[in-house]
């Protein structure tokens, strides 16, 4: 898909796509947990992923356990294959992968380090590289023993959710209306198919086939770009701007009425948001400063410690 993307992750996050499983736990993150088994750990990754991103842009598949990454046996369709976690591109896939095995080569880091932890550096290192703010990651996670694409059901949130429904999964996870808001701007930089939208620009009501609440040169384009026979397998930039760059652009978009799916469009539309958008729209280093932690408080959510999960040797199966 050349330089096309896959976070978040949207980061975790499309949410682009993001995961979640489980509430708050920080139980062994630290930011140092490797100190003294794989200090060169957040040096080795950045490279890793440094020389993916020069390749081709990549968004990084969130996930609190790296289950996302698992690939599906004849036995078990894990959530990678899922319908909801379709989007996610490849290349972010691969990225983790090859990041694991630069810390791997290292001998004394050779499963040492974890996929999730892998993967929450990796996250920080596209957003950098992106344009977004760097961060202290707390590492210490451990991987995930299951991946079923069941358990997706009910965990991510929907185009067309509306601000309360965002708000309760969000809140169910510790996380806050303004952690809500600047994750949702992982969708400054990623893709959709076009069935994700496409009730909102050819049969959003009876009264109105098309989303009041969209710009209507943007649902023009849309439509050119989505027409009502297109290929299932097209996809677009869901920042109509600046789609390569980690910015404020995807705040900027939302008060022109430029918000990709109605959960982006109802954080302006609704009054409890609006002023947290209008904010970041003018003031990236209120965004920047948010995203950090809302960014530190999702890598908390639904660690893994104990028994509760090892350290893969490969993060695409289990060991």
């Amino acid at each position: 898909m050349g330089r096309s993307n896959f976070l978040t992750t949207l980061l975790s996050l499309s949410l682009g796509v993001i995961l979640f499983s489980g509430n708050i736990a920080t139980a062994q993150l630290r930011t140092n947990y490797y100190a003294n088994t794989c200090p060169d750990v957040e040096n080795i990754v950045r490279r890793a992923i440094t020389t993916k991103f020069q390749q081709t842009f990549v968004t990084v598949p969130a996930g609190c356990d790296a289950s996302t990454i698992v690939a599906s046996t004849p036995g078990n369709k894990t959530e990678k294959d899922h319908p909801d976690n379709l989007s996610l591109a490849g290349d972010g896939f691969d990225a983790v992968i090859k990041a694991k095995a630069a810390v791997d080569a290292v001998p004394r880091c050779k499963n040492k380090v974890s996929c999730a932890d892998i993967l929450a550096l990796a996250t920080r290192d596209v957003i950098a590289l992106s344009g977004g703010p760097t961060y202290p990651v707390e590492l210490g996670r451990l991987d995930g023993l299951k991946s079923t694409a069941e358990s997706v059901n009910g965990n991510l949130p929907h185009p067309n959710f509306n601000l309360d429904q965002l708000n309760k999964m969000f809140s169910s996870r510790g996380l806050s209306q303004a952690d809500m808001i600047a994750l949702s701007a992982c969708h400054t930089v990623g893709f959709s198919h076009c069935e994700k939208f496409s009730n909102r620009i050819y049969n959003f009501s009876r009264q109105n086939p098309v989303d009041p609440t969209l710009n209507r040169q943007y649902a023009t384009d849309l439509q050119r770009m989505c027409p009502r026979d297109v290929d299932p397998r097209i996809a677009i930039d869901m920042d109509p701007t600046t789609p390569r760059q980690f910015d404020n652009a995807y705040f900027k978009n939302l008060v022109q009425g430029k918000g990709l799916f109605t959960s982006d469009q109802v954080l302006f539309t609704d009054r409890r948001s609006r002023n947290t958008v209008n904010t970041w729209a003018s003031n990236p280093k209120a965004f920047n400063d948010a995203l950090i932690e809302a960014m530190t408080k999702l890598g908390r959510v639904g660690v893994k410690t104990g028994r509760n999960g090892n350290i893969r040797f490969d993060c695409g199966r289990f060991n």
